[in-house]
């Protein structure tokens, strides 16, 4: 009866643990730490910035860091959330008051992780048919669908939303946070944020996204453990 009952509590473990989300890693809180978790960021985001397409970006990112088995990003689609095109979003995609603009939003996920959120309004008159129809009716993500256009990506506008130490700290502005011993590294849930507008290789605008960046782009073990300084 004991075995048993041992056999049914490891199944409902094992059941939970499926179904729960992934754990994130631990960062220490300390100078050294923070240092490297900017490092990191100031990489993914001059990454982000250096190619068309941040799907295969974050493949790359996915797999440099073993974030999943078989590290490929994978598109979510958010539905019933529908967006109208902001003035400035028309403006930018040369889009006339009586041309249709598209919503598509879409949370970028390896394995479990949630690595990004994107809102993307595109024209679906400058793309194929087959494109438009592979976005309406599957969540495959956008840059892998568009990538035959040879698009070029141009950027709008680039910041960090979190930075783990404080403004000017390296021209003697703020002292380097001290270290707290034990204690882990608060990372927030957003870290990045992109604006973008997608060009097709004749230059024709049919894309403009606002991308997301979440804290876990980071979960991932340090290099320096929390005993250093």
């Amino acid at each position: 009866m004991a075995d048993l009952t041992r056999t049914i509590i490891a199944s409902v473990l094992a059941a939970l643990t499926l179904g729960a989300s992934p754990e994130h890693a631990s960062w220490p809180d300390t100078p050294v730490a923070r240092l490297e978790a900017l490092a990191e960021l100031q990489t993914l985001n001059a990454d982000l910035l250096s190619h068309d397409s941040a799907t295969l970006t974050l493949d790359r990112w996915c797999s440099r860091h073993h974030l999943a088995d078989g590290a490929r990003i994978v598109a979510d689609r958010v539905r019933g959330q529908d967006k109208p095109p902001p003035a400035a979003v028309r403006e930018q995609l040369h889009a006339g008051a009586d041309q249709s603009i598209a919503y598509r939003r879409v949370r970028l996920r390896c394995g479990e992780r949630i690595l990004s959120e994107a809102d993307n309004w595109y024209m679906p008159s400058r793309l194929t048919p087959d494109m438009n129809r592979t976005l309406e009716t599957s969540d495959t993500a956008f840059g892998r669908v568009v990538q035959p256009l040879r698009f070029q990506r141009h950027t709008v506008s680039a910041k960090l939303l979190w930075s783990p130490l404080p403004e000017n700290w390296d021209s003697g502005g703020a002292p380097l946070p001290r270290a707290h011993p034990g204690a882990s590294l608060p990372i927030l849930d957003k870290v990045i944020e992109h604006q973008a507008l997608l060009t097709r290789a004749d230059g024709e605008p049919f894309s403009y996204v606002i991308e997301t960046y979440t804290g876990a782009v980071l979960d991932f073990p340090p290099s320096f453990g929390p005993s250093q300084p």
